[in-house]
């Protein structure tokens, strides 16, 4: 985990050469929100070697108590597209939008007994570890669900035709990972998901977090009533702003998913320059709520895995960040639906199968949510 920044000088993109910078300023882990969690989890390794000596003993089982894991391996079993091996790393980062429990007075929502991916992120790490693609995946997304077997190995069989985060809602995590692995042909190496309760508290003992909204932003469903200009929200306002798909653009998802793939870098760059070294109590209090807001797959369900996962993700800035989304169409029988576009979407899944950057031709002409630009870091 870097301390100090230092001048950047100009990067290549991936599978290019040429000159590359190191990244600058303080991290921390992901999530996810991509995001959202991704940097959050470093915090968990400043928190223990920060406190030190005998306090450290309590903070690392403290926080190693706070994390969530599931089994996504033993659950999919051996029926999955091979590792391709050649240093890449592919996350899944989910969303959840439970209504259980606090989380029910969150984002609007009610508490229905149902849960589904709210937000879904498929994070490609390029070998090197300097740079990352991230793609959103529409919730509304009609999608042929595999049969599946969850974590607790029941067994839900497959079905065609529904919306992707209901992948999540019908047999949870492991549901969701083969659902992406169906679509993609990619093997997703780990998963990571957070939930409201989770992320609110996370923006909050961060401080808030600085964005500039080009348009009036209003939705009371959302709770959400941005004027254009600066602003430092608040961990309700940002989940309101990553959750809203009426307050700006076309009242899609699509339209969120911009808002969301802006504000998570804005979040990266406000995390990378937080002075957070400055408190022990304040350090604490992000490894606290970034572990308790964070379930992930049993390969990183510790303290120590997510420290090393994090600490390989170091390098890689919003700068080094290429955010899309799926290409999908709208469904001409439904315009609250959208359909993968199988053609383009593959340059996708091709690109990130290579290590290779995604091409602007994959998603020229495809579906937008006429949000782009409306929120921006600072």
């Amino acid at each position: 985990m870097a301390v100090e920044s230092t001048p950047e000088p100009a990067i290549t993109e991936p599978g290019t050469t040429g000159p590359r910078r190191r990244a600058k300023g303080r991290r921390r882990k992901a999530r996810s929100t991509g995001s959202k969690a991704l940097r959050a989890t470093a915090w968990t390794a400043a928190g223990v070697v920060v406190l030190g000596g005998a306090g450290a003993g309590y903070v690392y089982f403290k926080l190693n108590g706070n994390i969530r894991s599931v089994d996504i391996n033993q659950a999919l079993g051996s029926d999955r597209p091979l590792k391709i091996d050649n240093g890449s790393e592919n996350i899944l980062v989910l969303g959840s939008d439970t209504r259980a429990g606090k989380n029910k007075k969150l984002g609007g929502g009610t508490d229905d007994g149902s849960a589904r991916s709210d937000t879904a992120m498929i994070v490609h790490v390029y070998e090197g570890h300097k740079q990352a693609s991230v793609v959103s995946v529409p919730r509304d997304t009609l999608v042929d669900r595999p049969q599946c077997t969850d974590t607790k190995g029941t067994t839900h069989d497959a079905a065609s035709g529904v919306m992707f985060n209901e992948a999540y809602g019908t047999g949870g995590a492991a549901c969701a990972v083969k659902t992406v692995e169906s679509i993609t042909g990619i093997r997703m190496d780990h998963y990571l998901e957070v939930d409201f309760e989770g992320f609110q508290k996370l923006i909050d003992d961060l401080g808030g977090v600085h964005v500039t909204t080009s348009k009036d932003i209003k939705d009371p469903q959302s709770h959400l009533n941005l004027k254009a200009g600066p602003h430092t929200l608040t961990g309700e306002q940002a989940l309101g702003l990553v959750r809203t798909r009426h307050g700006v653009g076309d009242g899609s998802d699509l339209g969120r998913i911009q808002l969301q793939q802006a504000f998570i870098k804005a979040l990266i760059d406000q995390v990378k320059h937080v002075g957070v070294f400055t408190s022990p109590k304040k350090l604490y209090d992000l490894a606290d709520a970034a572990t308790k807001a964070v379930t992930a797959d049993s390969d990183l369900g510790s303290v120590n895995s997510l420290m090393d996962f994090a600490g390989g993700l170091k390098g890689i800035s919003s700068s080094h960040m290429k955010m899309v989304t799926m290409p999908v169409q709208y469904d001409p029988a439904n315009p609250n639906r959208v359909l993968l576009d199988k053609r383009k979407a593959q340059l996708v899944w091709d690109a990130l199968k290579n290590d290779e950057p995604i091409p602007a031709s994959a998603t020229k002409g495809t579906a937008t949510g006429e949000a782009k630009g409306v929120v921006s870091a600072g």
